[in-house]
C-alpha cells in the first residue's frame, strides 16, 4: 500500500491539525446526544406480548425489574434457516456490555418475527447469552416499522428509516429504547435504523483507526462484503489477507 512519506516533525503537525476535527466531532457528538435525550416521549397503548425463554411476556416483562430498556430488531424472520449477517455482527459486540448496563438499569433484548425455537437455536449456535425472543404473534415489528409485507413493499409506501420507500425486504434491523415508570406505564423514547446504530460497532471503531480503514471494497461497499456468521469464516483466507 502506497503512501507519503514525511518526517517525525512532519507527521506530528499533520496529526495536530486532525486532532482539531477530532475534538470538533467528540463535542458534536456530546451536543447530538443530548438532544436525544431532550426528544419528547409517545406513550405505548398498546399490549404486546412475546415469546421466549419464560413462555408469554409482555414489553413490561422485557424491562426484567429496570426502567430503560433497549430493543434490538434482529432480521430473522419466520422461515429463515439463520439470522441477518450484520445484525449478527452488532450481536458479537452485545454480550461484554451485559454486565454493565444491567447494572446501570439497563436491559437489552433482541425481537424477531421467526419463532422462538429458531432463535433460541441460532442463538446457542452462536453462543451468545442475551435474552432473544419471538414477536410472531404481536405488531410489534410492524408498528416499529421493521418488517413488512409484500403489498408496502410493492407499492413503495414501507416506512423505513422516517421516509416512504421501496428500497426494503420483508425484515430491515433497527433499534428501539424505551422507559418504564414507577407507575408501570412505558414510554417509547427513540428508534434508530440502517446506519444509525454503527456507533455500537467496536470492530468498525477499531477498523476506522488503521490505515486500510474499512476496506469494504466490494459490490455492496459495505459489511455484507466481508463479515461473516463468526463460525463461517475461513481462517486460513482470513491469514493470508492480514499478510497481503
Amino acid at each position: 500500500m502506497q503512501h507519503r512519506i514525511v518526517s517525525r516533525e512532519q507527521w506530528i503537525a499533520a496529526r495536530e491539525q486532525l486532532l482539531i476535527d477530532e475534538k470538533q466531532l467528540t463535542r458534536m457528538r456530546d451536543q447530538v446526544n443530548a438532544r436525544r435525550r431532550e426528544l419528547p416521549w409517545v406513550k405505548v397503548e398498546k399490549t404486546y406480548v412475546f415469546d421466549g425463554p419464560n413462555g408469554k411476556e409482555t414489553l413490561a416483562d422485557l424491562f426484567a425489574g429496570r426502567s430503560q430498556l433497549v430493543v434490538r430488531h434482529f432480521m430473522f424472520g419466520p422461515g429463515w434457516e439463520e439470522g441477518c449477517v450484520g445484525c449478527s455482527f452488532w450481536s458479537d459486540h452485545l454480550d461484554g456490555a451485559l454486565v454493565h448496563l444491567e447494572h446501570h438499569d439497563v436491559t437489552v433484548v433482541a425481537v424477531s418475527r421467526a419463532p422462538f425455537a429458531a432463535l433460541e437455536a441460532f442463538r446457542r449456535r452462536m453462543g451468545w447469552r442475551f435474552k432473544w425472543v419471538s414477536s410472531f404473534d404481536s405488531d410489534f415489528n410492524y408498528d416499529y416499522h421493521v418488517s413488512f409485507t409484500p403489498e408496502q413493499i410493492a407499492a413503495g409506501n414501507a416506512y423505513y428509516n422516517y421516509r416512504l420507500t421501496d428500497r426494503v425486504g420483508e425484515e430491515m434491523p433497527g433499534l428501539s429504547v424505551f422507559c418504564k415508570a414507577a407507575d408501570g406505564s412505558i414510554a417509547h423514547t427513540y428508534s434508530s435504523y440502517a446506519r444509525g446504530n454503527e456507533s455500537m460497532l467496536g470492530t468498525y471503531t477499531i477498523l476506522d483507526l488503521t490505515p486500510k480503514g474499512r476496506n469494504e471494497s466490494g459490490p455492496n461497499h459495505n459489511l455484507t462484503d466481508w463479515v461473516r456468521l463468526h463460525d463461517r469464516y475461513d481462517d486460513t483466507a482470513a491469514s493470508c489477507r492480514a499478510a497481503n
